[in-house]
């Protein structure tokens, strides 16, 4: 079992910045591929970005590249996502996911969440 902390949302303006961590506990995470993902209300999750297990590869959603970047420490067990010039449209709660294996885009692949962290960005 897998155990996902996110931390790091907030309350901000367009423009600004945040740094969002995804802490494991129980195992390893250097064995798991991490995505992460957002859903704003009334909508379904989305993909903003993934990192395959070595952190040699990361995937970022159109509506974000350029904007955010994900990242890994395996020293510390922890991901990543380093979001800046922050849109009223990035507003939604933003949940890390775990899966072994190569990452996907479909959240349903994904086996262990966290609880997840809210971004609100104002204009």
């Amino acid at each position: 079992q897998v155990q996902l902390v996110e931390s790091g949302g907030g309350s901000v303006q367009a423009g600004d910045s945040l740094r969002l961590t995804c802490a494991a506990s129980g195992r390893n995470l250097s064995y798991y591929a991490v995505g992460w993902f957002r859903q704003a209300p009334g909508k379904e999750r989305e993909l903003v970005g993934f990192v395959n297990w070595s952190g040699s590869s990361t995937f970022h959603s159109d509506s974000v590249k350029g904007r955010f970047t994900i990242s890994r420490d395996s020293s510390k067990n922890m991901v990543y996502l380093q979001m800046n010039s922050l849109k009223p449209e990035d507003t939604a709660v933003y949940y890390c996911g775990a899966r072994p294996g190569s990452p996907v885009t479909s959240a349903r692949l994904y086996d262990y969440w966290g609880q997840g962290t809210q971004v609100t960005v104002s204009s």
